[in-house]
């Protein structure tokens, strides 16, 4: 395992005359445990995507784990739960499971699953096509998807819209014990309790890095913003 789980240098996003993030310069340490804080638009939900490899940097560079962002062995060791799920059409949440499972090497996926579905409320739908499901019950679909497979990193944005109060006391038990399990994670929030947890805030403003420190330290105001 490297050292550093994440390693951003000279990371840029544009489109087209409007920058959308950078430079930035950031390092996440292997088993680190940091949050995004910012407002809308200042380019958390970019650096996520630019890091887990679902947008081009228009300069700079990324790694994970000691490997580049594009390669195989990154996107084996890095997990990645978006702000907005996207599910096949015509594969049930079981069936979206056993697949991501078994593609990263989980052929024992079955009681990990189970366990899953059942601690974030939704084995009785376990059979059923997320892609009809409430946004809700999307994002709890989403959260047993990115916790059914092995990671190194995870990273993860925004994951507690639309979830209701058991779907939020899950989520922060699973969080709690993947990092306790050796995961780093990076995750954007405005949850204060997760904020607090973590132990380092990185606060971004209009695509630049503004804080960078514990999170005792930052702007209360930006934490609840």
């Amino acid at each position: 395992m490297s050292a550093l789980a994440l390693v951003a240098h000279g990371l840029v996003k544009s489109y087209g005359d409007a920058p959308a993030l950078g430079p930035v310069d950031l390092t996440v340490a292997a088993n680190e445990r940091v949050v995004l804080i910012g407002h809308n638009g200042s380019g958390k939900t970019t650096l996520l995507r630019l890091a887990a490899g679902l947008l081009d940097p228009t300069a700079g560079a990324v790694t994970l784990c000691g490997h580049a962002v594009e390669s195989l062995e990154a996107r084996a060791a890095v997990s990645y739960l978006g702000d907005q799920p996207v599910f096949y059409d015509d594969l049930s949440v079981r069936e979206h499971l056993e697949y991501v499972a078994r593609l990263h090497g989980n052929d024992e996926w079955e009681p990990q699953a189970t366990d899953l579905v059942e601690r974030l409320g939704i084995s009785e739908r376990a059979d059923e096509l997320p892609t009809t499901f409430s946004r809700g019950l999307r994002q709890k679909a989403a959260i047993a998807l990115a916790f059914v497979r092995p990671f190194e990193l995870m990273l993860v944005d925004e994951p507690f819209v639309g979830l209701d109060q058991g779907g939020r006391e899950a989520l922060l038990v699973l969080l709690e014990e993947a990092h306790a399990a050796g995961a780093a994670l990076l995750v954007a929030t405005h949850e204060l309790q997760t904020v607090v947890a973590a132990q380092r805030v990185v606060a971004l403003r209009d695509g630049a890095i503004v804080f960078d420190g514990p999170p005792s330290e930052a702007d209360s105001d930006s934490l609840v913003r």
